[in-house]
């Protein structure tokens, strides 16, 4: 008989209607999901029996209440976790800003790839662009037509001044206002937000084709996720889950979901390509970047069941650590006077202007540490930081209130 082979395992993501219903096996939305490993498994408490008895040896073991957890890891790509990213912000993505038609901007350049869109009137804070954001311009006509289709991130903004940089490092094309342009936040975005929070729970299929065996991990919530941004190396993410059961397929019925999505096909981002601003500086002395995102849930056995009745949500805590090479004060600084700093993000698939990208913005930022390496090589500073909530951001200013958002450019 064969042995199921990890190359061949597949695993499917489903959207639940509700805690306590398994995603439907025919769910036009279940998806295969692009991953290098899934580690969810079934456990169970057991108890022991303690009693004393004659012939001195153990009498019963019984199984108890049963849950499920493990990890989804794989490279980071636009479009593929949307899904859970949304979960664990709770938010469902949002449709993007736009100016509309315009007819009054002027373009200018300021130096290498960066540049400003100026208006003459209406206000870019009220269309709703904020600070971080990656957006395309179309409309332009000769000789600004390379200003159209490119991924423009913005690091400042004020009502009618949009300054950024094009990801690819091509130069914006000074103009006149007369052109007839939009600007559109590119794919959506999503944040966790002030209220109306959204509690997402999925199904999770592990298929085993090869011996036509499934395990259908049902009520399950993101627990945590962790975005990892080598200075080398592709982008990594690892998503941990937390569910209440698992339910096992025979034969008879595996695979369990019968309409399922093809996995996203976009590429992998390295950090590498795409640009990061701290404090609204464009830093290049990074030699890495790592984040998580954690959900708090916590869940409580009851009598007379075996499975716990929920998973309960707690805080959105982000947490990360950036190093970074020590060259003068500025980031020791940081640490040193518990200066509250920015982190705008974005990285792309490619370098081609319009390349698919995620962009993740962090308005409110304290440094924790700034530990320095030693030996013959240049000196690194470790620098953990906690992300906090943008009392300051809102519709009416340039950054979110919010702790972190996320920005997809797959993001449907």
């Amino acid at each position: 008989m064969p042995i199921a082979q990890g190359i061949k395992k597949l695993v499917v993501l489903a959207p639940q209607s509700a805690k306590g219903t398994p995603a439907p096996a025919n769910i036009n939305t279940a998806q295969y999901l692009r991953q290098e490993t899934s580690g969810l498994n079934l456990t169970k408490e057991t108890y022991q029996s303690i009693e004393k008895r004659p012939d001195m040896q153990i009498g019963d073991m019984r199984h108890g209440v049963r849950s499920v957890g493990g990890t989804i890891a794989g490279d980071l790509s636009p479009g593929t976790y949307r899904r859970l990213m949304a979960a664990i912000l709770r938010q469902e993505w949002q449709t993007p800003a736009t100016t509309g038609t315009l007819i009054n901007i002027t373009a200018a350049v300021v130096s290498g790839a960066s540049g400003t869109f100026t208006r003459a009137t209406t206000n870019y804070i009220t269309d709703g662009f904020k600070v971080g954001d990656v957006i395309r311009w179309s409309g332009w006509a000769s000789p600004a037509t390379a200003n159209n289709a490119h991924n423009f991130m913005i690091t400042a903004l004020t009502a009618t001044v949009m300054t950024g940089i094009m990801l690819d490092g091509v130069p914006v094309v000074a103009k006149a206002a007369g052109d007839s342009v939009t600007a559109t936040v590119v794919g959506k975005k999503t944040w966790t937000p002030i209220t109306g929070h959204t509690e997402q729970y999925f199904s999770i299929e592990h298929n085993y084709p090869d011996v036509d065996l499934s395990e259908l991990f049902v009520d399950c919530k993101v627990s945590a996720l962790a975005i990892k941004l080598p200075a080398s190396g592709m982008a990594k993410i690892d998503v941990e889950i937390m569910g209440l059961d698992m339910i096992p397929k025979d034969s008879a019925e595996a695979p369990y979901f019968t309409a399922v999505l093809a996995a996203s096909t976009s590429g992998v981002l390295a950090a590498v390509n795409g640009a990061l601003y701290i404090q609204g500086n464009k830093v290049a002395l990074l030699t890495g970047l790592d984040f998580d995102v954690a959900g708090g849930q916590t869940s409580e056995p009851v009598v007379g069941s075996n499975i716990k009745p929920d998973l309960f949500d707690g805080r959105v805590i982000v947490k990360g650590t950036m190093s970074v090479f020590f060259e003068n004060a500025t980031f020791r600084d940081y640490f040193v006077n518990e200066t509250e700093v920015s982190i705008n993000c974005a990285f792309t698939t490619s370098n081609l202007p319009n390349a698919d990208f995620l962009a993740f913005s962090m308005s409110r930022v304290k440094v924790g540490g700034a530990s320095k390496g030693d030996g013959e090589k240049g000196i690194p500073q470790s620098m953990p930081f906690v992300a906090l909530f943008n009392t300051g951001g809102g519709a009416a200013v340039n950054t979110l209130a919010t702790t972190l958002s996320i920005q997809d450019s797959l993001a449907t």
